[in-house]
């Protein structure tokens, strides 16, 4: 096999064929670059990170100070989960994936950031539906149940309307919203990544739910298409809205 192209991983899964894979990209000065597919989807590359910190960093940046116990709901190449932990706030990270061979990729260090995140005490992988723990009674934690976080960041599905499962649409509606409010803190934040412009039915829904709410557009530069791309980051708070009043959208 080529040193510019490697497939580390392939395994069938539940949601259908997940790919990792490495590229060189000789037109950007021989970068690596490491891909993840799910059937002819690509689901994230390593060249595109900088709205995953911002979901950490933004959804952080609402809290209260103190020490945080956050959740993250996605585990991806790690990019979110690795920006929360460079909070010297947060006290414990659980990171929630549903496909076992994500975290395992990170167990076993076929990703740049996996042993990052399995060597800092505070953070932990968990197998299992973060939808579904979510709606739960139980919640997040496995360990400790109906426990309370002071965030959840979440990147899973593409936004709001663009599924990875038809499942998860619920999750989106003030039901499914105020499910996982009650595993937040008083003045908890939930976090959102999304890879479509900022949604006003949305924020509709989360401000249903939550005292505050605000839509954060994004921007990056990507050297494949030669411009700039753009996702948003929503950000909800529970309790009061005096920090943070709605952004236009």
């Amino acid at each position: 096999m080529s040193r510019d192209f490697e497939e580390i991983d392939y395994q069938r899964t539940p949601l259908g064929e997940l790919t990792l894979r490495r590229r060189r990209v000789l037109a950007l000065g021989g970068i690596d670059v490491f891909e993840v597919k799910l059937g002819e989807a690509f689901l994230m590359s390593s060249l595109f990170h900088t709205v995953e910190v911002a979901l950490a960093d933004l959804g952080l940046g609402a809290l209260d100070p103190g020490a945080w116990d956050v959740v993250v709901g996605g585990l991806g190449l790690g990019y979110t989960a690795t920006a929360a932990l460079q909070h010297e706030a947060v006290r414990e990270l659980i990171v929630i994936d549903a496909l076992e061979a994500v975290i395992g990729w990170h167990r076993r260090g076929l990703v740049p950031l996996g042993p990052k995140l399995t060597g800092d005490s505070r953070c932990r992988l968990v197998h299992g539906d973060f939808f579904a723990l979510a709606s739960s009674e139980s919640g997040f934690d496995p360990e400790r149940e109906g426990r309370e976080f002071h965030a959840v960041l979440l990147d899973i599905d593409h936004s709001p309307r663009n599924l990875l499962h038809q499942r998860h649409g619920g999750f989106y509606e003030p039901t499914g919203l105020r499910s996982l409010a009650r595993h937040l803190h008083p003045r908890g934040v939930f976090a959102l990544w999304s890879d479509d412009p900022p949604d006003a039915e949305f924020l509709g829904a989360l401000g249903d739910v939550f005292a505050s709410t605000r839509a954060e557009v994004v921007t990056f530069a990507n050297p494949l298409l030669d411009r700039e791309s753009a996702s948003t980051v929503y950000v909800a708070r529970k309790g009061s809205a005096e920090s943070h009043p709605p952004s236009a959208v």
